[in-house]
Formats: C-alpha cells, structure tokens, sequence
C-alpha cells in the first residue's frame, strides 16, 4: 500500500492501522505544481517497484502508478468512474494493462482514451457497493462526535478546492448550503468534513461539529440522515448505504452520477433550499455485491487471463 501525504488519507490509514508507504504529496491547485509533483511521485514509486519486485500494481484515479508501473515492467490495473477526467485518462488508458469501470460508462464514451474491450471491463455496479460489503459500522462514532439523537444530522464534504475540474459555483452552492445549515443549528447538527487547512479555518467560530481527526466516513454516513458532498465517493457511499445524498458539483455530471439520479439514490442540489432536512428511517441496508468479483477481474491482469464479460462477472 502507498499513498501521498494530502488531506485525511495518512490519518486514516493511521487510525485503522493499514501499513503503507508515504511516496510524495499533493501538488496544489496549479498544473505546474500538479505535474511536478506527479513526476516525483513517479520516480519514487518507479524506484519502490523495481526494488520491490511487486506481480501488480492496482490504482483507483492514480496519475502516478500507470507510468511508474510501465517503466518498472510491472502488470497495472487502471480503476476509475468518472470518466470526463480526459488528462488523466488519455494517459492512464494507454499505459494499463487492465482498466475497470462501472458499466453506468459507455464503452464508447472511453474510445478516445485508447481504451476498449478486452483491456475495458466494465463491472456491475459501484465500487462503493463491492468494498462496503462487509461493513461493520463503528457505533461509536455518534458518541465520538458528540452527536444529538433529536437533531437531524448532516454530513457536508466541501467541494476539492485544488481539484482543476471543479468550478466556482459549486463552491458557492457548497457556502449557501453550510450558511442554511448554521441557521437551522437548533434543529440541525452538521457534521463538516474539510479537506484543507484553510477550509478548516473557515469554520472557526461556526455551529458545526468539525473533527479533530480522521472519522470512520461509511460508518459516520450510516449514523446521519443526509449527506451532501461536492466529491464522488461520499456520495456513492450513502447512496450504497441507502442514506439520501445531494451532490452540489457544478461541473459535467459523469454517466455513474447520472444514473444513480435517475434511480432516485442521489439528487442534485442547484439551490440550498431544495435540501430536505427531515430524519430518516434507520431500517435495514441495501443489499450490497460480492467483492470477489472485484479481486478476480484484478487479479486476472496478473495471471494474464481473459476477463470476464459484465454478464459472467455478475453470474
């Protein structure tokens, strides 16, 4: 396991006591930050994987690992779900040995990357719903936060700032929405999870329950009645999970965002006042996927087996 030193993934990693390897950091907003960066980072894990000797590498959105795998001569899995990202998947879809989408993508949308059948293999489903499958809810997170069981709870991921294909009026979406919620502070208690110093900031002085260290997220989204996050994963966690979720982002909605609106798991928020801030039932949880499936279609770059059609893989 590697990983970059940004935002809460060091402490998360810490707090669920994951061994991994620190290899680079963040970038910063800019592009030329971005790229220097990311060639550091491959350099670093280049020379990890030629000492190393790794069978495959596995990354999820990494621009990093697809290079740094191709010049150490190491099998590479791509992952990803939002497939408008073109800079990263013009490179990435030409250096992996494998890339795994959710079948909500089009192959077609991906032949403009150089990516096609039977290098693309589109699983069923979110990736969310594979690796929450064995979830165990931590309940001690309500307690933990210091939450109020007659509030409704909200749970708010800002918009990622430094993320270049974000614009501003999800950002000023993001602002509204967190002023409505400081207003309705006697009935409401919002969680606001900051994914930069200055954000942090921001909310200094404000009624929000800001942690002071990484929380366990899947099990924070099971103990709130909504979850409203500018980013992808938190999102698809609480739609996985049966929480409502509103996504705020402003930018070009991907194919897996689109269906999951169309199938009522998410909604997308255009004005703050379309929030709906009542409780919800905590009832049982949706019936998730064998991650099995998963880790055979990873696997099988390794092993250099065929991959299995979408409908072998969901038999």
């Amino acid at each position: 396991m590697t990983a970059r030193e940004f935002a809460q993934t060091l402490g998360l990693l810490h707090r669920f006591g994951i061994p991994h390897t620190v290899v680079g950091a963040h970038g910063g907003a800019g592009i030329p930050g971005k790229a220097a960066a990311a060639a550091r980072r491959s350099l670093g894990l280049t020379r990890l994987a030629r000492r190393e000797r790794f069978d495959l590498a596995v990354a999820h959105g990494s621009t990093d690992q697809p290079l740094a795998a191709r010049l150490a001569g190491t099998p590479q899995v791509t992952m990803f779900d939002y497939e408008h990202a073109a800079g990263m998947h013009h490179w990435n879809g030409r250096l992996a040995r494998r890339v795994l989408v959710p079948d909500a993508i089009p192959e077609a949308a991906l032949w403009r990357y150089g990516m096609r059948s039977p290098r693309l293999v589109r699983y069923p489903g979110l990736k969310e719903e594979y690796y929450l499958a064995d979830l165990r809810p931590d309940e001690g997170v309500r307690a933990e936060l210091g939450l109020d069981d007659s509030r409704v709870v909200v749970v708010l991921r800002p918009p990622p700032e430094v993320t270049l294909y974000h614009r501003g009026a999800s950002t000023e979406l993001f602002a509204a929405v967190l002023d409505r919620l400081m207003d309705e502070a006697a009935r409401v208690q919002t969680v606001v999870l900051p994914r930069t110093p200055e954000q942090r900031e921001a909310l200094r002085g404000r009624p929000a329950v800001v942690p002071q260290r990484p929380v366990d997220g899947p099990s924070l989204v099971l103990a709130s009645d909504l979850v409203v996050s500018a980013g992808g994963t938190m999102n698809r966690e609480a739609a996985a999970l049966g929480v409502p979720a509103y996504t705020p982002f402003a930018g070009r909605l991907g194919a897996v965002d689109r269906r999951l609106i169309a199938q009522g798991r998410l909604r997308r928020l255009e004005r703050a006042d379309d929030l709906a801030l009542v409780p919800r039932a905590h009832g049982a949880r949706p019936r998730l996927r064998d991650p099995e499936v998963l880790v055979d279609l990873l696997l099988g770059a390794a092993l250099a087996r065929p991959a299995p059609t979408a409908s072998m893989a969901r038999s």
